[in-house]
């Protein structure tokens, strides 16, 4: 059995992934900071015993820790680094600035993924598959930054960008990979009820790329659907 971990499992596209995954018959590790409080995650796992529930708080790295030596010797084939936040609101703005807010963000965002890669890299790569997913967004290119605002977000998506990128070309010659992700504008809590695509159909789009990934894909930045998005 396949065996794939996710964080920030309890909505939107983590909660869509555990179900998906969940249905193929894979082991789901499903991470998230209250699991007793993640209703629709329980109510999920009660259907489908092979989802295995976790506490994680991906911005306590000795948590992070102590999760990798909990399931040490297992083989992890998925890694999905999907937790994040939104921090931005109208009242950042220039000359007003939650500094701590932006911190926080580039923790949850940037660093908590690349601290995952690290401490569970032994776990991948006892495994067939041998991948890592990064969820960033298209609001990380900043080619295609035409609007301006969202200075947290922004800047954390595209320092998660540049971070896996490097990752990916440190891991390649371990044959592990990296696939980073646009999963679409989503109607989920972050996204909103007028976003273009439902969770279901982002997360059916980015397994199928993940289902045929082959390593010379290592770094890619790439939509829900495949298309190529610029850095």
């Amino acid at each position: 059995m396949a065996t794939v971990l996710i964080t920030g499992a309890n909505r939107g596209l983590g909660l869509e992934f555990c179900r998906q995954y969940a249905e193929q018959d894979w082991h789901v590790i499903a991470c998230s900071r209250n699991p007793d409080d993640a209703f629709d995650l329980n109510s999920l796992a009660s259907r489908h015993p092979n989802i295995q529930l976790e506490q994680l708080d991906v911005s306590a790295f000795e948590q992070i820790d102590a999760l990798s030596r909990k399931l040490a010797g297992l083989s992890i084939d998925v890694l999905i680094n999907n937790a994040g936040i939104y921090a931005d609101n109208k009242s950042n703005s220039l000359g007003h600035f939650d500094y701590q807010a932006w911190t926080n963000s580039l923790l949850i965002n940037t660093q908590a993924p690349v601290k995952m890669t690290e401490a569970f890299l032994p776990h991948i790569k006892k495994s067939d598959k041998k991948l890592i997913v990064a969820i960033s967004s298209l609001m990380g290119s900043m080619a295609d930054n035409d609007s301006g605002g969202s200075i947290f977000y922004r800047s954390s998506k595209a320092a998660l960008n540049a971070a896996m990128k490097s990752v990916a070309i440190e891991l390649k010659n371990q044959s592990v990979g990296v696939l980073i992700f646009h999963p679409g504008w989503v109607k989920t809590d972050m996204g909103g009820p007028d976003a273009l695509i439902n969770a279901e159909q982002s997360v059916a789009g980015m397994r199928t790329l993940i289902d045929n990934f082959s390593l010379d894909q290592s770094g890619s930045f790439v939509k829900y659907d495949g298309t190529p998005m610029p850095w």
